[in-house]
């Protein structure tokens, strides 16, 4: 079994940038992310897209539109709670954000790619996993019914 410490470790080096970006998490549901059509165009790439917990995929124009008729809860308002976050490098200026949210009952893991541009933060990707139980390296017990190792070409 592996240290929770292997999902939620951050270079020393990057902790500024992590607490930089914790602020603007979740996405679309902070004051620090923005409130407003432009903020959330400003905060995302043109080619940004992500895939929901329900594996939906939705682009940004379809995100952008619906933001704009629906606004979005404000996470601390309502209670939500991130936690375990950490951030890799990918390149000089682009990183990988994650972290785990509750709200209320519903549990998630978060990935979001940040990128430093002209001096300010745009998402480029950013998905979000169910979690039926909060319990890692575990084998799920669908694995153990049938193998996908096991099976026969």
């Amino acid at each position: 079994m592996v240290k929770k410490g292997v999902f939620t470790r951050t270079d020393p080096e990057l902790v500024s940038v992590l607490e930089q970006l914790q602020l603007r998490e979740p996405i679309f549901h902070t004051p620090e992310f923005g409130s407003t059509r432009a903020d959330f165009e400003r905060a995302t790439v043109p080619e940004y897209w992500e895939t929901s917990a329900s594996g939906r995929r939705y682009s940004r124009g379809f995100i952008l539109s619906t933001l704009e008729q629906n606004p979005p809860v404000d996470a601390a308002a309502a209670g939500w709670q991130c936690y375990d976050h950490a951030l890799r490098r990918l390149s000089p200026d682009t990183y990988l954000l994650t972290y785990t949210l509750r709200q209320v009952e519903r549990v998630t893991r978060r990935a979001t790619i940040w990128q430093s541009m002209n001096g300010g933060w745009r998402i480029l990707y950013h998905q979000g996993t169910t979690v039926s139980e909060e319990v890692d390296d575990m084998v799920p017990a669908s694995w153990l019914e049938v193998s996908p190792w096991s099976q026969k070409k």
